[in-house]
């Protein structure tokens, strides 16, 4: 049976060492480095190794059927030769270098795409996403993978991560198999080379040395976006400053971020309920009284700005307008 992509209604974040934060005992702390300096030492490391290691570009681009264990990277034999060009490619020549900043440190990070995946929409960076992967380290060390579909909150896993995973697209539909397994269409699959300062820098964690580049096979199967604090405005637009950090932007400077803040600008009006634009949607029964053509709202608060100086209501304490007045 083929299914259009009904994004799963509720998620289990698995929360797996390699990709999120770990429990403090199973993580050792040792004095930073700086990072800016790490991350010269750590990029040379990556573009060394991107020079040194190949694939089977001829057969993995393009090829949405591919599973994980079939990328494999190779290391480029003594003498410095590339076996068989014809079918092969140094990583170096197929990469794109990605730039950011994080923790007040430029990185460069580096992406393969093998599929860009045939779904409409693409993953915000604070979204939940559905993914297989197998993190390695530059030694070839496996320390964590899911060859099986993983849920993950993307604010809950390494820098890196978000910054990746919107750069593709997600599977345009699946088949549910005869076994009750499911197959996705075209998904995203790529390779992602990260510094240590996008991944866990100065913490140890199982088998990940501290100052680790890491490298992630994966596959993006689904996204759904995310609202962390119900207020209907999606978390990635409460990313006010655009760096792709949440947890930075606090518009009401009380203790708490925007993306779980119910009160954005602290004005005692909820920012869901500042929501006053005409509803556009004459089904949706938003207030629940029975009738969805009564509703006040369109459900985005982005979009009210009652004194019309350019803030939205939700981020400006003068407007305390309400739906409920």
């Amino acid at each position: 049976m083929k299914s259009k992509l009904h994004i799963f209604l509720s998620i289990t974040l698995f929360l797996g060492f390699s990709c999120g934060d770990d429990d403090d005992n199973d993580v050792n702390i040792i004095p930073e480095a700086d990072r800016t300096e790490q991350q010269v030492i750590d990029n040379d490391s990556l573009v060394g190794y991107l020079q040194t290691h190949y694939i089977n570009s001829s057969y993995l681009i393009n090829n949405q059927n591919i599973s994980l264990d079939e990328i494999i990277i190779n290391s480029i034999p003594d003498g410095g030769i590339l076996p068989d060009p014809d079918v092969n490619t140094l990583l170096i020549d197929l990469v794109e270098t990605h730039t950011t900043t994080y923790s007040e440190t430029d990185y460069e990070y580096y992406v393969l795409t093998l599929n860009q995946g045939g779904g409409e929409n693409s993953p915000n960076f604070s979204d939940k996403v559905r993914v297989s992967y197998e993190g390695n380290l530059t030694d070839n060390t496996v320390f964590d993978n899911s060859y099986t579909p993983a849920d993950f909150d993307l604010t809950s896993t390494i820098a890196g991560w978000g910054r990746v995973l919107p750069e593709f697209n997600n599977a345009i539909d699946f088949d549910i198999n005869g076994d009750g397994t499911i197959t996705y269409n075209d998904p995203g699959i790529g390779v992602m080379f990260v510094p240590s300062g996008l991944g866990y820098y100065a913490s140890a964690a199982g088998t990940i040395p501290v100052y680790s580049n890491l490298i992630f096979k994966f596959k993006v199967f689904q996204s759904e976006e995310n609202d962390h604090d119900f207020d209907n405005v999606p978390s990635h637009l409460e990313d006010i400053n655009g760096n792709t950090d949440l947890t930075d932007d606090n518009s009401d400077g009380d203790p708490y971020a925007d993306f779980v803040d119910s009160d954005d600008d602290n004005d005692g009006t909820l920012t869901i309920d500042e929501d006053l634009e005409p509803d556009s949607d004459l089904e949706v029964d938003r207030d629940g009284d029975g009738d969805p053509t009564n509703d006040i709202g369109d459900g985005d608060p982005t979009n009210d700005d009652t004194d019309g100086d350019g803030i939205p209501n939700y981020l400006d304490s003068d407007d305390t307008a309400s739906r409920d007045d």
